[in-house]
């Protein structure tokens, strides 16, 4: 059992810790009591979270008690970015909304039913002042500039502002209101749970243990995956993008995508690592990968569709047999029936920046009626039955 819930994690801390509280809980009778806190600073789950919950769920399948803290204090405070710079605060009405979208989503990997779902605004906002200059002089500064990202801003004279350095400590509060055994997250997230221990200490409690999941890389295979740096694939997308979206990441990462983001059995991924080492054409173990990605967020024959689109639309017809998704010209609200090639293709694709649909087009990512399209600024005429290509997977058709 054990070694089925260390399977992947990054970090456990302290090492042996797992063990312990496993033997705990059992001498007590009792389950266990997991933690994962969650500022809803965006509305929608991606594979990057799933990393987290899907270890969650082997906790939840096994009886424990998952609890999930929805930061619905701390997003409107700003969690420290791990960047150069603060998190911009969230309004009320943005935390309702994206807190609400993000529990529906929960669904699809762990039994919502069966979780604790507590929002730390419940004790943060009836904290007095006194109560929080309590909190805080149980935390030094030297102990606040270990955070990694802190220290390098104070380092490089880049401003911190002092509510962020207070976040890793109401985050750590939550630990101590909720009494839990473990905090998960990323390892990003190591320094701010481990502030969890350190606070449940300082109240005479059990110090939970920490087990931070990876991170997964993105769809560029550089960045983790953000919804921020548009390199997401959402759990909510749509099969056909669920795939496409696989078969473009970069073959570096299909270890880490196997690993990662599949439920494929560890023997199975195995294989497919091998079969890579081997010489397999990586595009047939990315096919596999993004079947099992729909199989658990859609269905297989969703997955089967998917894989027929994907043959169909990207390897064998021409442009003209393709299927383009209808786009009504009235519904592109342009007052003249010219515009130019870079404001149609901001248009189509607005989840991209007009600078990257600038480099896209002169790179020769775009093209009109198959004709391929390098310059941004060249005036096109707004007709009927024009057919778009917008990089390796948009496609429009005016009507």
């Amino acid at each position: 059992m054990t070694s089925i819930l260390q399977e992947n994690v990054a970090i456990i801390l302290p090492e042996n810790g797992l063990e312990e509280k496993l033997k705990q809980a059992e001498s007590e009778g009792r389950k266990l009591s997991i933690k994962l806190g969650f500022d809803p600073t965006a509305p929608d789950l991606h594979l990057g979270h799933a990393v987290v919950l899907k270890k969650l769920k082997q906790f939840q399948d096994l009886g424990h008690q998952i609890i999930i803290v929805v930061g619905s204090f701390t997003a409107r405070i700003g969690d420290p970015t791990g960047k150069n710079k603060a998190r911009k605060p969230l309004s009320a009405e943005d935390v309702q909304h994206n807190a609400e979208t993000y529990i529906n989503q929960l669904s699809k990997i762990i039994d919502v039913e069966k979780t604790k779902i507590v929002f730390n605004s419940d004790w943060l906002d009836a904290l007095q002042f006194s109560d929080v200059i309590q909190l805080l002089s149980k935390v030094t500064v030297a102990q606040l500039m270990h955070r990694n990202d802190f220290n390098k801003r104070f380092t490089e004279n880049t401003p911190i502002a002092m509510h962020e350095l207070v976040y890793p400590i109401l985050q750590g509060f939550d630990s101590v209101k909720i009494e839990c055994d473990i905090e998960m997250g990323g390892t990003d997230q190591l320094f701010n749970c481990t502030m969890g221990r350190q606070l449940q200490e300082v109240h005479q409690m059990p110090a939970q243990i920490v087990m931070c999941m990876p991170l997964l890389k993105g769809l560029d295979g550089k960045e983790k995956m953000s919804k921020s740096l548009n390199n997401i694939i959402g759990l909510t997308d749509e099969p056909n993008e669920m795939f496409g979206k696989t078969m473009s990441i970069p073959d570096a990462l299909i270890d880490e995508f196997i690993d990662l983001t599949t439920d494929f059995s560890m023997d199975e991924k195995n294989s497919l690592k091998s079969k890579i080492e081997s010489g397999e054409n990586p595009m047939n173990i990315k096919k596999l990968i993004a079947k099992n990605i729909i199989c658990q967020y859609h269905n297989e024959n969703a997955a089967q569709d998917a894989e027929e689109f994907f043959n169909n639309q990207f390897q064998n017809k021409n442009f003209e047999e393709k299927s383009f998704d209808p786009v009504l010209i009235n519904n592109l609200n342009h007052t003249h029936n010219k515009t130019t090639v870079i404001e149609l293709c901001h248009k189509l694709k607005n989840d991209i920046s007009k600078s990257a649909v600038r480099r896209l087009i002169q790179s020769g990512g775009v093209q009109i009626n198959s004709v391929k399209i390098t310059e941004p600024d060249e005036e096109i005429e707004l007709t009927k039955n024009i057919k778009i290509k917008i990089g390796k997977r948009g496609f429009f058709e005016l009507l």
